[in-house]
């Protein structure tokens, strides 16, 4: 990679980054297609990130912020301007500077988990689905699904009240009016699981190996499908339980995999995003073949 002083720099934020995927994939579509730019993980403490972020955006060249855990939702109240998703679930996955000066945001999480759903023939419209966890990837993921025509969505979190609060945005949100929508609960934990058919994991459990389990697989029915929106090269905890219960179970890869062309368009490449959705199997062979994170 030949980087000089016309090289457009992107960072990917986060505390941890060892398991971010995004520079490996990003870096090597920008090699493959000529763009002179490249995508640099930076490690970053929830309480320098606001400092971080402005500083780093004041920067002429470093033209946008990639947000991972715990970042997600550290700077909603200082954006100028997001999308719908964004403000609903109070989260973004980027963040640029536009031209007024003013920070923009976007969330791309929940239509790339629903655009996977797809890929994977397991749509969402009209399944009960269990989600776990409701920090920023949790919000955005539970925007899309109610959009998606998902007949229940129960949220299950460590703070009850931050699930509590999601679910009262998305009413508020999706059908203010006419008072229809999904069935919308706070999963305690204990109410019979023995009806979902799909789970979406979306928490940090499971990024190290003697994490617990979000939640008892046994308590699943067989013809569940799991997905854990972790991407890790090794299977997680919660994949691996699955797996021996013979359930259905993903890893978060597609996820990001069908964001690729947002961020694209996000950051001024709308070319390189419009080639790319057209075939992502050139994005998948990347992350296949990405290095361990």
């Amino acid at each position: 990679m030949n980087i000089s002083g016309t090289t457009r720099v992107f960072m990917v934020a986060g505390d941890p980054v060892r398991q971010v995927q995004a520079p490996a994939i990003f870096n090597r579509i920008f090699q493959r297609h000529g763009v002179d730019a490249v995508l640099v993980p930076a490690q970053v403490p929830a309480a320098h990130f606001s400092t971080f972020a402005r500083a780093v955006l004041g920067a002429d060249n470093i033209q946008a912020l990639w947000l991972t855990i715990p970042h997600k939702t550290t700077l909603v109240d200082e954006l100028g301007r997001m999308d719908t998703a964004a403000r609903v679930a109070g989260a973004v996955n980027a963040v640029r500077r536009g031209a007024d000066g003013q920070l923009e945001g976007a969330l791309f999480d929940g239509e790339g988990l629903v655009s996977a759903l797809h890929h994977w023939q397991l749509a969402p419209t009209g399944q009960r689905v269990l989600l776990v966890g409701a920090g920023g990837a949790g919000a955005a993921i539970a925007v899309a699904l109610v959009a998606a025509g998902v007949s229940e969505l129960r949220v299950r979190d460590a703070d009850p009240g931050r699930a509590a609060r999601l679910l009262q945005r998305l009413q508020a949100h999706a059908w203010p009016a006419s008072g229809t929508g999904p069935r919308l609960t706070v999963w305690d934990g204990h109410a019979p699981l023995n009806d979902v058919d799909l789970v979406i994991h979306a928490t940090p459990l499971g990024l190290h190996a003697d994490d617990p389990l979000p939640l008892e697989v046994a308590d699943l029915r067989p013809g569940a499908a799991v997905v854990d929106i972790l991407m890790k090269p090794q299977a997680t905890p919660l994949m691996r339980a699955c797996a021996e219960r013979g359930l259905t179970v993903h890893p978060g890869f597609e996820m990001l995999v069908q964001q690729v062309p947002d961020y694209l368009r996000f950051v001024g490449l709308p070319e390189l995003a419009g080639t790319l959705a057209q075939d992502l199997s050139e994005v998948r062979r990347h992350l296949m073949t990405a290095p361990p994170g």
